[in-house]
């Protein structure tokens, strides 16, 4: 029934005014929701301030005497202008002036990276800083409007000369809408607004007070559906404790070790204890449990714990009285052209000013040296007086820029007497000179406004530029696999028999270590393979053969699997690989035949093909009844394929003759100098093939060198790293490094005689200043070195032979000068051996065949194919 049919159809008049509660409350929400979007929540464009900054700031204006103010007076003043309470107000400032930008604070204003509460409002002070003076405030350019009692006038919005929205960033929450504006930085956004005006495009990236390191691929420029990962900066000092030193912006010391804390008790990473030791600057020290790999805990922590983060931007400002979303290069370009424009109102202003004044200054001359003010004496009433002065300057008003107005008159009979009897021509005319030079100059600016406006923002740049430079590092993260780096927290047990696996089977069979993030595989005797989430207790089938943690895409882990076909009673052979399965899926490794069943199985984590010893039974009609099968022979295949036939006759049991050796040959190691990380994915520099015991070989830029493994899981710093290749013990170290203390480039050659692994050993002098400037590992190295030769100074270039300029001695000797001269600069000049290796990579490139990969010539059959041996 409809609200009209509700209401009494007979009545008094006033039932005709009556209107349904339904529409009341969307009007009140619509309302509601208005004033929450443009009075509370969401910044306006024009200066980046919600309506409580901007009277902040309006009214620390009104009291700025170039002192310090408390706070508690300042939330006072504001409240004439903010009906919101003192509560409200007191917290903006707050986070204003922890801002560090527009206010400049004394007293305990607390600590973002701590998370450390301000003190009261009666304790702290603050005031403008010159920042803030020179940009944001101008009367004569800002728009006005009465304060919510009519009592005084308060800015519609301030006339900012910056892109003060990015730099400080913002977050508020409306009715249906939400903005989150990240900050930006100051030096980059000034350069930005910089390339606008000269027309050129430009990419902004936020910038976080708290440093971290932060990953921009997914910004999308600030707007909805962007994403920027953010993480601490995490150091190493030992193989026992690693240091937190930058943490993630929107995160503290203390939620951040809370979240590690966390972690821990939930057997996520394994570590003794956390340790705060923050003051001027960040440090957490995480003190590991023996045994744990530093590397895989930092991983750990990035995945586990709030030392990454993950932040969703978006881009929401008023125009117009109208929410709009827009891309922060859009909004950059919108301040620039605004900066611009109130620039160009500026200099408008102040040509007027100077016109009036110039006309004034004239005017003051022509009454004075023209003794005008004597034909005033006569005049008996004061229109006659001004009739008179007027008529005094009829043969100058053609001079003039505008017409003379009675106002004007007035001016001149306000001159004091004392002024005229001391009036000096020069000086007058030494004012006007100086008044027209100026407004040559504005006249110049307003026509080359663009160039005005960069020269203006070049200004800010050298004036506020220093110490605001980018603190958060920028880089491309690389996609930590949970599995992988999560501590063991579970042990894994089996039965066999009834077919049970998980955690809490203590009675029964143990297996391995494990996460309770892991997946299990599972390989029955009737041949079934399943794999699903590690938990307490799981039924996965009777008879087990083979129950083991699961890595999904392992391509080094590969099955040999000896299986009786029950369709055709012959014993078929396979290798096979499973990189990718359905969780609880059933997967049947053999051809499905009733009666199928195991006879042999091996999983092998690096490929291994072994020899078994096969004994067929005595009734078989086989002549030979025992031989031996080597699982090298055939090829590695999909699960789903049948495999060989190995025998027609019925086998009595299956044994192990020989351990086997990897078929898969040697593993493509590749550095991805981007991340600092190992891969087999062939992102980056192919560094060798790795086998078993190989090493890797990292150069520093602190002049130490260092060997680790070649698993995936090593972290390096990219900017740190000089050289990172495979460990070769035979080949010669020849490095060139600068000597801080005799400020001199030395030269060494070495081999490396330490094999300690994950151990730097520092082998150049040990001064503070001393640093490694090149360093390579091939046979005849060459340099080329600009010398600075002469009083003259002149460049002079030289290449030498490393090889022959001194020979091979211990890593710890300290080597020859390089040159008694001053060098400039060096760099390695490709050797003709590396041209040769360049040169054969390129012909194996066109021949179709990558150089320093594994080549699998072998024939593929399809999964249902057979291949006789040829043995029976």
């Amino acid at each position: 029934m409809s609200e009209e049919n509700d209401l009494p159809k007979n009545g008094d008049d006033n039932l005709h005014d009556t209107v349904p509660v339904s529409g009341m409350y969307k009007d009140w929400f619509l309302d509601y929701a208005s004033y929450v979007i443009l009075e509370r929540a969401v910044p306006a464009i024009e200066d980046g301030l919600k309506p409580v900054q901007r009277r902040i700031m309006h009214a620390m204006k009104e009291m700025d005497d170039g002192r310090f103010n408390k706070v508690a007076n300042i939330i006072g003043q504001s409240m004439q202008y903010h009906p919101h309470g003192d509560a409200s107000i007191g917290d903006a400032i707050v986070n204003l002036g922890q801002k560090d930008l527009l206010i400049e604070t004394q007293g305990n204003w607390g600590d973002i990276r701590t998370g450390d509460r301000a003190a009261a409002a009666r304790y702290i002070e603050a005031r403008l800083s010159k920042f803030a003076l020179e940009v944001v405030f101008n009367p004569q350019t800002t728009e006005w409007q009465l304060s919510y009692d009519g009592r005084k006038r308060e800015p519609i919005t301030l006339p900012v000369k910056f892109p003060l929205l990015l730099a400080q960033g913002v977050e508020g929450i409306a009715v249906g809408l939400s903005t989150k504006i990240l900050p930006h930085n100051f030096c980059e956004l000034i350069e930005g607004s910089i390339e606008i005006l000269k027309g050129n495009k430009t990419n902004v990236l936020p910038d976080f007070l708290t440093g971290g390191l932060a990953d921009f691929s997914e910004y999308n420029g600030g707007q909805r559906g962007g994403k920027v990962k953010v993480r601490a900066k995490i150091e190493e000092e030992d193989s026992k404790t690693i240091l937190i030193k930058e943490i993630p912006f929107g995160t503290t010391t203390d939620s951040l070790i809370d979240s590690i804390l966390k972690a821990n008790d939930k057997g996520k990473i394994k570590i003794k204890k956390v340790v705060d030791n923050t003051a001027k600057d960040v440090e957490i020290a995480v003190h590991l449990a023996p045994g744990i790999s530093p590397d895989v805990t930092i991983d750990a922590l990035y995945a586990f714990t709030d030392c990454e983060v993950s932040i969703s931007p978006n881009a929401c400002v008023i125009i117009d009285e109208k929410p709009v979303f827009l891309d922060v290069n859009d909004i950059l370009t919108y301040n620039t052209k605004q900066t611009r424009a109130l620039l160009k109102k500026e200099l408008e202003i102040r040509k007027a000013e100077l016109m009036e004044k110039l006309l004034f200054s004239s005017l003051e001359k022509i009454f004075i040296e023209n003794r005008i003010y004597r034909d005033i004496e006569e005049c008996t009433t004061w229109q006659e007086v001004l009739e008179a002065i007027d008529k005094g300057l009829d043969p100058y008003k053609p001079d003039f820029y505008r017409e003379i107005v009675e106002e004007d008159l007035v001016k001149l009979t306000e001159i004091r007497i004392k002024r005229i009897s001391k009036f000096d021509s020069f000086k007058a005319d030494e004012l006007m000179k100086r008044l027209q030079d100026e407004l040559k100059e504005v006249n110049y600016n307003l026509r080359h406004l663009t160039d005005y406006a960069i020269k203006y923002y070049e200004s800010l740049l050298t004036k506020y530029g220093k110490g605001k430079e980018r603190k958060t590092e920028i880089r491309a993260f690389d996609t930590i696999q949970a599995s992988v780096v999560a501590a063991n927290n579970a042990k894994l047990y089996v039965n066999r028999k009834d077919g049970f696996v998980g955690t809490s089977l203590k009675k029964d069979e143990f297996v391995c270590d494990c996460s309770d993030l892991d997946d299990i595989i599972v390989i029955r005797k009737d041949g079934i393979c399943m794999v699903s989430k590690i938990q307490e207790k799981n039924f996965m089938g009777k008879d087990i053969l083979h129950v083991a943690v699961f890595r999904k895409g392992d391509e080094r882990m590969v099955y040999n699997l000896i299986y009786l076909d029950g369709g055709t009673g012959r014993a078929m052979v396979k290798r096979f690989q499973v990189l990718a399965v359905t969780r609880d899926k059933e997967y049947n490794l053999t051809k499905g035949s009733k009666g199928s069943k195991t006879l042999y199985l091996t999983a092998n984590s690096n490929g291994e093909a072994e020899i078994v010893t096969v004994y067929l039974t005595q009734g078989a009609k086989a002549r030979v009844k025992v031989f031996d099968f080597d699982f090298a022979t055939i090829d590695i295949k999909g699960r789903g394929a049948g495999g060989n036939i190995l025998t027609k006759y019925p086998i009595r049991k299956i044994q192990l003759k020989m351990e086997g050796v990897s078929t898969l040959g040697g593993l493509d190691i590749y550095y991805d100098d981007i991340v600092g990380r190992l891969n087999t994915e062939e992102r980056g520099r192919l560094i060798g093939n790795f086998l078993g015991d190989d090493q890797v070989l990292v150069c520093y830029k602190s002049g130490e060198y260092e060997l680790t493994s070649f698993e995936l899981t090593n972290r390096y710093d990219p900017a740190d790293v000089l050289l990172i290749e495979k460990f070769n013990s035979d080949k010669v170290i020849s490095a060139i490094y600068y000597d801080g203390s005799s400020k001199a480039y030395y030269i060494k050659r070495f081999q490396i005689e330490t094999t300690s692994m994950n151990k730097k050993f520092l082998f150049i002098t040990d001064h503070k200043q001393s640093y490694l400037k090149l360093v390579s590992t091939e046979k005849q190295p060459q340099v080329s070195a600009t010398l600075i030769k002469g009083k003259d100074k002149e460049e002079e270039e030289m290449e030498y032979d490393l090889d022959m300029l001194i020979d091979v001695k211990g890593w710890k000797a300290m080597g020859n000068k390089l040159s008694t001269h001053p060098i400039k600069e060096l760099q390695l000049i490709e050797s003709k051996e590396s041209k040769c290796e360049t040169k054969t990579q390129e012909e194996g490139e066109d021949d179709g065949v990558e150089v320093g990969k594994t080549i699998d010539l072998s024939v593929k059959k399809d999964e249902d194919d057979e291949e006789q041996l040829g043995l029976f």
